[in-house]
C-alpha cells in the first residue's frame, strides 16, 4: 500500500510516516507534500492507495486541491474540525483523525480502509461545496515590539508562554524572556495544539521544553523545563488537565 501525506508541518508530517512504518512496515510513502500547489501537481502524475490529508496548509485549505481536480482516492483526513464534518465524512465512507494524532487511532482508521475494500468518494465535491470554511490555521511568527525595536520570533523558537502580573510573556530557547500582546486564552487558540499545551491558567508549555517530569501531588505532574521557568511561575500541570496532557504526550 501507497501513503500519500499532505501536511506542512514538518514535525506532524514526520510523526505520521513513523507511525505508518510502526504499524506496518511494508507501508509505503508516495510523498510528504506542503501546500495546495504541490499536491496537485503531484495527484496529475501519482495515484496511491490512500491519502492522510491536513485541512490548514501552507498556501491554504486542502480542500483546495479537491476543488482543482477530481479526487478518487480514499482519504482520510487529519484534523480537528467541526461535528458536521465530521458525520459528513462518515457517510461518505472518509475517516477523519483528531490532532494530536495517537497510534491507535492511526490504526483503526487504516483498518477501516482496507475492511472497506472500494471506498466510494464521489460525494466528496459535493460535500465541500456545503462546508464552512476552516480556521484560521496555527502561527508560524509572532511579531515583538520592544520599545522602538521590532522583532519575528518563530513559534519553534518558544519553549513556553506564562502570565505574570497582568501581562503575558514568552520564553524564547535562547533563554530571552519577550512579551506578547495578547492573553494565554487566545495564544492557546493560535499555537499548534500538537506542539503547544496549556499546563494550568498561568502557563502554556512546548513539548520540546520539557526535560523530565515528575509525580507530584494530587495526581498533578511537574515538569523541568529548558530554560527553567522565571520565579513565581511553577510548571506543574493542574489536575484537571493532567489526563488530557497524559495523552498528548502518548501520541
Amino acid at each position: 500500500m501507497t501513503v500519500a501525506i499532505i501536511e506542512d508541518e514538518a514535525p506532524a508530517a514526520e510523526r505520521l510516516r513513523d507511525l505508518l512504518h510502526a504499524i506496518d512496515p511494508t507501508i509505503g510513502i508516495g510523498a510528504v507534500l506542503p501546500t495546495v500547489r504541490e499536491s496537485v501537481a503531484w495527484l496529475e502524475r501519482e495515484t496511491p492507495d490512500l491519502l492522510l490529508v491536513d485541512i490548514h496548509l501552507a498556501d491554504g485549505s486542502s480542500f483546495e486541491i479537491f476543488r482543482r481536480r477530481e479526487v478518487r482516492i480514499p482519504v482520510i483526513f487529519t484534523t480537528a474540525y467541526d461535528e458536521y464534518a465530521i458525520e459528513a465524512f462518515r457517510v461518505n465512507s472518509i475517516d477523519y483523525l483528531l490532532k494530536p494524532i495517537r497510534r491507535d487511532d492511526l490504526q483503526r482508521a487504516l483498518e477501516k480502509f482496507r475492511s472497506l475494500r472500494t471506498v466510494d468518494v464521489s460525494g466528496l465535491q459535493a460535500l465541500l461545496r456545503g462546508l464552512p470554511p476552516p480556521g484560521p490555521a496555527p502561527r508560524k511568527h509572532f511579531l515583538i515590539q520592544i520599545g522602538q525595536k521590532l522583532q519575528q520570533l518563530s513559534c519553534d523558537d518558544i519553549a513556553y508562554c506564562y502570565a505574570m502580573e497582568k501581562n503575558t510573556f514568552c520564553m524564547t530557547r535562547q533563554k530571552q524572556a519577550l512579551p506578547l500582546d495578547r492573553s494565554l486564552d487566545r495564544l492557546q487558540e493560535e499555537l499548534a495544539p500538537e506542539q503547544f499545551f496549556r499546563i494550568n491558567r498561568k502557563m502554556i508549555v512546548n513539548m520540546h521544553a520539557i526535560v523530565a517530569m515528575h509525580a507530584w501531588s494530587r495526581s498533578r505532574i511537574r515538569l523541568e523545563l529548558a530554560p527553567a521557568e522565571p520565579k513565581g511561575i511553577e510548571a506543574l500541570v493542574s489536575v484537571d488537565r493532567t489526563a488530557a496532557f497524559r495523552a498528548w504526550l502518548d501520541q
